[in-house]
C-alpha cells in the first residue's frame, strides 16, 4: 500500500482525500516510480472541479512529478532502476508511488534536483513552447505576460528577457510586482488598480505588443485583445478566471488582423522526440543560469487541500511542490 490524494467526485478542495492505494508492478513499456516531489499546477484545480474530467473515479489527480525508478517493466530499454526522472502531463501525480510509461519520462541531469524538476517540468516546458514555438519571441519584441509572478510567469519573464524582449506583466499586488521585476519583467502592472490595456499602450508608445500570453482567461481576454498591435497574436493558454466566452472572428479583424490560438502543452510534447527536445532546451536555460527555478511553497502531500486553497486564493508565487 502507498498513500495518494484522490477525488471520489468533482468539487472543492475538501474533496481531496488522502488515502491508501495499491500500486502494482509495471507492465510492458512501463516503470514504477518512488516519487520524491510533486508539482502543483492550476490544471490540477481543473481536474478537481471537473472542468477537465478524470478518465475514471475515484482517481488520483496531478500532472507533474519527479522521483526514482524502482521497478522496470518488460521491454523498457531507455530507463533502469535507480534513474532519477521527471515528467509532466501524466495524470496521477499526487501519490507516493505510481506507474508511468517509460517513454514519457525524462532522465534528470545531476545538477537539477528532484524538487527543482517537479517545480519546472510542466511550467518550464509550457514556457518553452509558448516563447519558442507558439509565437517565437524575437529581440526587440514587446510582449505581455499575465500572472507574471506565477510559476509559468516567472520563468517566461526571465527567458523572454534573455531573448531581448521588452517584458510587460500583470500582477495582483506591489509585492508580486517586485518579484516579477526581479525576474526580468521590466514593466509590471498591478491590475487591481490600473487598466492594463491602457498601460500597455502607454509603455509601448501607442503601438501595442506583438503577443499576449494569457493564462487567466475570461477576465483578461478583452483587455488582452486591446493590448495587441496589428497582426499580433493572442495566446490564451489557461482559464484561472474561467473559460473565455465565445468570440466572433470579427473581433480579430477589428483589432488589426489578429491571430488567436488556444494551445496546450500536451500537443507540443505529444511525440517522444518533441518531449525530449522541449525538456532539453528547458534544462539548458536552467543549467546555464538564464532561468532560475525557485520553489516558493512546499506542502506535505497530506495537506494538498490547503495547497489548492492557497493556489486558488492567489496566495502563492512562483512554483509550489507537494512532498510525499
Amino acid at each position: 500500500m502507498t498513500k495518494a490524494v484522490r477525488i471520489h467526485e468533482a468539487g472543492g478542495p475538501e474533496n481531496l482525500v488522502y488515502e491508501d492505494i495499491t500500486v502494482g508492478d509495471p507492465g510492458a513499456g512501463e516503470v514504477r516510480l518512488r516519487q520524491t516531489a510533486i508539482g502543483l499546477n492550476y490544471i490540477d484545480v481543473y481536474q478537481r472541479t471537473g472542468l477537465y474530467p478524470l478518465p475514471s473515479m475515484p482517481g488520483v489527480i496531478g500532472m507533474e512529478g519527479a522521483g526514482v525508478v524502482d521497478a522496470v517493466g518488460p521491454g523498457v530499454t531507455n530507463l533502469k532502476e535507480g534513474d532519477r526522472v521527471a515528467y509532466a502531463m501524466l495524470v496521477g501525480a499526487y501519490a507516493e508511488s505510481r506507474i508511468a510509461p517509460a517513454d514519457r519520462l525524462v532522465v534528470l541531469p545531476d545538477a537539477i534536483s528532484d524538487e527543482q524538476a517537479a517545480a519546472m517540468m510542466l511550467q518550464g516546458m509550457t514556457a518553452q513552447y509558448l516563447l519558442r514555438r507558439t509565437y517565437r519571441v524575437q529581440k526587440g519584441d514587446a510582449i505581455l505576460v499575465h500572472a507574471a509572478a506565477g510559476g509559468v510567469g516567472l520563468i517566461m519573464c526571465q527567458w523572454a528577457r534573455s531573448l531581448g524582449a521588452t517584458v510587460i506583466g500583470t500582477v495582483g499586488s506591489d509585492e508580486k510586482a517586485a518579484l516579477a521585476k526581479a525576474h526580468g519583467c521590466e514593466h509590471p502592472i498591478v491590475y487591481t488598480r490600473e487598466n492594463f490595456a491602457d498601460r500597455v499602450r502607454e509603455i509601448t508608445g501607442g503601438k501595442g505588443v506583438a503577443v499576449v500570453y494569457d493564462a487567466v482567461g475570461k477576465s483578461t481576454f478583452e483587455g488582452s485583445i486591446a493590448s495587441l498591435q496589428p497582426l499580433g497574436m493572442m495566446v490564451t493558454y489557461g482559464n484561472a478566471s474561467g473559460p473565455v466566452d465565445p468570440v466572433s472572428p470579427m473581433v480579430l479583424a477589428k483589432g488589426g488582423s489578429l491571430y488567436l490560438t488556444r494551445p496546450t502543452l500536451a500537443t507540443y510534447i505529444a511525440s517522444h522526440e518533441d518531449l525530449m527536445a522541449t525538456a532539453g532546451e528547458l534544462f539548458d536555460v536552467v543549467l546555464s543560469g538564464t532561468v532560475k527555478i525557485e520553489v516558493n511553497q512546499r506542502y506535505p502531500l497530506a495537506e494538498t487541500a490547503q495547497a489548492h486553497r492557497d493556489l486558488e486564493a492567489r496566495k502563492t508565487t512562483g512554483s509550489t511542490i507537494l512532498i510525499p
